[in-house]
């Protein structure tokens, strides 16, 4: 999970809310949504919590251990709180959608909670908790899509844009459809107006977002997702163009042409397929087997040679056996993914999985399949990246590498880190290096001449 602190120019006089921001990137997406709500009605974000006059949490509730994270922090508020009782602390998001008022009971430090759907009242909710109530809204919208707000996105070479909201895929195991609601899609010209202000800007790469961003579908002028990601690529084929998160069953021909025709969209799919098992995946509710699945990889590595794949893996989910596991694991050998995002299942209340299945497979043995899966696809991971010594590759350079201020960081359009020694080069240009060392996750590099 990441965690993320945001923050702009502070002045005396305004009002300071710091935003931290954990889960996805549609979180990360949100709370720029939010910066600019707030900013309009005259708060600005501020840096330091303890200086702060609110402070909000910018949830996720996807797995516990996210929500038991935000948990923590909550009690390490408490203690802020008392030196500052004047203090408004806010949950935001999808576990403020899932708990609801459970919340205010189970958590005193709590003055404000606001579902996904709700930012537009988070002034009259702040308003509401600065006079002593328990402010709340948590309703789902079938219509909320934020497309007339303008992001206030910090400074840098890479942007988000959402494009859709909400989940109809009722997988068993994701709790998404209850704290997001029923999918909805922006309008493309909205999202194409954003595209040019985002590169006005400056920015150098668009990260198109949705919870399914695959089934995308603009009911006005009757574009799906293929023919918005062809448009948006030709605002400016300077600009890298990414996308996430795709659903396989949604993963059409058209989808993986228009990829492949378009020089600016990057050669990086991330494809979850959460099992390798088609009972499981039957059980999960995925609708795909393990060999659809197998196909559409196969036509992503015919049509876009050297495209790199991603995934999500769930170890122990209910009733899996040990040949549901090496069934997991042959598929991991068999695509040979460049990273996997790979968890132990947790129950999620209100899914069908809690309705319907037992969660039968024990915890160590949950742990032992997932250190299984982690040692087997770092084995991966590391051999496919080796193959890219003497490779000369293209990099968007990002910013200094965390571990040498005399070295540059950026990625591959297929979104591999590469790091390489500073040149006359700068963050937000493109150069074109020479791998030299490849570690399980990272490039190393030397610039050509």
């Amino acid at each position: 999970m990441q965690e993320r602190h945001d923050n702009s120019l502070e002045t005396n006089s305004q009002p300071k809310v710091y935003i931290e921001t954990y889960g996805c990137q549609m979180n990360f997406s949100d709370t720029e949504i939010i910066h600019s709500i707030l900013s309009d009605q005259g708060f600005c974000i501020s840096e330091d919590e303890h200086s702060a006059n609110l402070i909000f949490l910018n949830t996720c509730a996807v797995r516990d251990n996210a929500e038991q994270k935000i948990r923590h922090k909550l009690q390490q508020l408490r203690a802020i709180k008392k030196t500052n009782s004047s203090l408004i602390v806010g949950i935001l998001g999808c576990m403020a959608e899932r708990l609801k008022d459970k919340l205010f009971k189970e958590e005193d430090v709590l003055d404000l909670i606001a579902g996904p759907d709700s930012y537009r009242s988070l002034p009259h909710l702040i308003e509401l908790a600065e006079g002593g109530q328990k402010a709340a809204n948590v309703l789902l919208s079938l219509e909320e899509t934020y497309a007339d707000i303008n992001p206030v996105r910090k400074k840098g070479i890479s942007a988000f844009i959402s494009i859709m909201r909400g989940c109809n895929n009722m997988c068993a195991f994701c709790v998404v459809p209850f704290t997001r609601g029923r999918e909805r899609s922006r309008s493309k010209s909205s999202i194409l107006n954003d595209v040019e202000k985002i590169i006005n800007e400056g920015f150098k790469e668009i990260t198109v977002l949705g919870q399914n961003v695959n089934s995308y579908f603009d009911e006005l002028s009757k574009t799906g997702f293929p023919g918005l990601l062809e448009e948006i690529s030709n605002v400016d084929n300077s600009v890298r163009i990414r996308f996430t998160t795709s659903h396989p069953k949604d993963m059409s021909y058209e989808l993986i042409e228009t990829i492949a025709k378009q020089t600016n969209i990057c050669n990086s799919i991330h494809l979850p397929v959460q099992s390798g098992s088609s009972r499981m995946l039957q059980l999960m509710k995925r609708g795909h087997t393990r060999e659809a699945y197998l196909e559409k990889i196969k036509t992503i590595k015919d049509l876009i040679p050297g495209c790199k794949i991603s995934t999500d893996i769930i170890t122990g989910f209910c009733t899996e056996t040990e040949e549901d596991h090496q069934q997991t694991l042959s598929l991991l050998e068999e695509v040979r993914y460049d990273y996997a995002f790979t968890f132990a299942y947790s129950v999620r209340p209100n899914t069908s999985a809690e309705r319907d299945l037992k969660d039968d497979v024990l915890a160590d043995i949950k742990q032992r399949r997932l250190t299984e899966v982690i040692d087997v696809q770092r084995r991966i991971s590391a051999e496919e990246f080796q193959k890219a010594i003497g490779q000369t590759v293209e990099v968007l350079i990002e910013g200094e590498s965390k571990r040498s201020q005399n070295q540059w960081m950026g990625r591959t359009t297929t979104n591999r880190v590469v790091v390489f020694p500073k040149n006359s080069a700068t963050v937000g240009d493109k150069v074109n290096v020479k791998i030299q060392k490849a570690t399980g996750a990272t490039l190393i590099a030397v610039a050509e001449r």
